[in-house]
């Protein structure tokens, strides 16, 4: 899985982790800030963090288009002090006035700016170490582990963000509503190492850097390769497969929505034996461990690297045993539950790379778009399971958030689950099929259109942020029908799609 990777791709993504990793502490609590700080309603407070996600995810059209032009390294440069600037208005507390709301807009949109700047370009910089034939067959795989080592950084942010507002709260004294400001310093602290990881790396990954004769006579050849009418066809392959990307994001991103209100309000606030010990994110790290370990002793290494793999295995199995304890409770905070997609991200792609890879052997590796497809009919189950564990929950309050059950937490880990087995299918592999498809001279842009679709699904997370307060199956059942039928839509033009892919 990890063998014959282009050694630029463990620079450019871990640089990515550490940015992301201050994202996600930022994101994991945001929309419970807006109501602590402001006191906005349930809608209010979707509408805001919904209309920020589109801010993000629309921004890297026009990053990508200024690369085209300067140069992608440049951007990311400069996106990462623009985004150092935003978080650290958003660490200032402000209070809750209109001076504080206009500065929390203003860092709200640095933040976007300079990841539109960072997050595409950085991507096709990854893309752009597959150019090379020697490590064109690993596309796919790369992106997957791009994309695992993401969610690395994603899944230490939750209990980062919940860690660093307690401790302000108890050592510091300071308020429930002005210890938020210091799970979004984090993201300052992140942003420094990231910028660290891509300058100390850059040698590994100077080849994707600088446009050479060389370069610009591939570049050239690969785009006299392409008629206009075949530009035209990719181009319009590319905008269908947005146009399902949108309601994906759309189901995915509730998770800072309306599951983390269903978090809130309906699932217990404490858990015994082994529930409790899903809440600690040490116990998350071990079971990783466990899966690779697994794949080392399996897999094709030497026996030394197996007996290695076997120890490591064991320790981490003997140190759950030893942790488990059937009576301790453990408080559960809402923001918590954002820790298990990483978690999953981090866990299955190894499983998901040695599917593929088998498939790909018996020549029955599905083509992106199928597996798109299926990340959409996955996704629907999600929402099928969410639909059925809410029937007989009563309605939310949807002006003063109120606690109404006590839900068994695993309702929530089990829908992220399914959840994260749809991302796997859909986003690593259709960012893969964006940098493949894409003609040449327009990729940045192309990498900036797949942040368009993902920006108008994440402005379009507020409709059900608009429809809490109605019966949980009304929320649940929306979304799930929207993405059955962003499936049949896909399926129904595939033939088209495998063409090109």
């Amino acid at each position: 899985m990890f063998n014959g990777q282009p050694k630029g791709l463990w620079a450019l993504a871990f640089a990515n982790t550490g940015e992301r990793f201050g994202y996600y502490t930022m994101l994991a609590v945001f929309i419970l800030f807006l109501q602590a700080n402001f006191g906005w309603s349930s809608g209010t407070a979707g509408l805001v963090y919904s209309s920020f996600l589109m801010l993000v995810y629309f921004l890297p059209l026009f990053g990508g288009i200024a690369a085209d032009k300067w140069g992608y390294s440049k951007m990311v440069t400069i996106g990462i002090f623009i985004m150092f600037a935003g978080y650290a208005l958003l660490s200032l507390p402000m209070g809750a006035n209109t001076v504080a709301i206009a500065v929390m807009a203003l860092a709200l949109v640095l933040v976007s700016f300079g990841t539109g700047l960072f997050k595409g370009n950085l991507q096709v910089m990854v893309g752009d170490l597959y150019n090379d034939p020697m490590y064109a067959q690993k596309r796919d795989a790369g992106f997957s582990l791009f994309y695992m080592l993401i969610n690395v950084g994603a899944l230490f942010a939750p209990t980062a963000a919940i860690k660093i507002m307690e401790w302000a709260q108890t050592s510091l004294g300071v308020s429930v509503a002005d210890s938020y400001h210091f799970a979004f310093a984090v993201a300052c602290v992140s942003l420094i190492a990231s910028i660290l990881i891509y300058y100390i790396g850059m040698p590994t990954f100077r080849q994707v850097l600088t446009v050479s004769k060389k370069n610009v006579s591939k570049e050239a050849a690969a785009e006299e390769k392409l008629s206009p009418a075949e530009t035209k066809e990719r181009i319009i392959c590319l905008c269908l497969v947005y146009a399902v990307v949108i309601f994906f994001w759309m189901a995915f991103h509730q998770n800072g929505a309306t599951l983390t209100y269903f978090a809130r309000d309906y699932v217990a606030q404490s858990a015994t034996g082994i529930t409790a010990m899903e809440f600690d994110v040490t116990n998350l790290l071990l079971c990783i461990i466990v899966v690779y370990g697994l794949f080392g002793i399996f897999g094709q290494g030497s026996a030394k690297s197996k007996a290695i793999w076997g120890a490591v295995t064991l320790a981490s199995v003997v140190a759950l045993c030893f942790k488990y304890n059937p009576t301790e409770e453990v408080a559960i905070a809402a923001p918590i539950f954002q820790q298990f997609n990483p978690c999953f991200v981090v866990a299955l792609t190894p499983v998901s790379i040695a599917i593929f890879g088998w498939l790909a052997k018996k020549g029955k590796e599905p083509k992106a778009p199928v597996k798109i497809g299926l990340g959409m009919l996955v996704a629907a189950l999600a929402y099928l399971l969410m639909t059925f564990g809410s029937l007989g929950l009563p309605a939310p309050n949807a002006a003063q958030p109120e606690h109404l059950a006590n839900v068994n937490p695993n309702l929530l880990v089990s829908t992220y689950l399914i959840l994260t087995f749809a991302e796997l299918l859909l986003s690593p592999i259709g960012i893969s099929f964006v940098t493949k498809v894409a003609p040449p001279k327009y990729k940045g842009m192309m990498m900036g259109g797949w942040f368009v679709a993902t920006a108008l699904g994440n402005f379009l997370v507020s409709i059900p942020t608009l429809l809490w307060g109605n019966n949980l199956y009304v929320v649940w059942g929306t979304l799930m029908c929207i993405c059955l039928l962003a499936a049949l839509f896909i399926f129904s033009i595939i033939k088209k799609l495998n063409k090109v892919a």
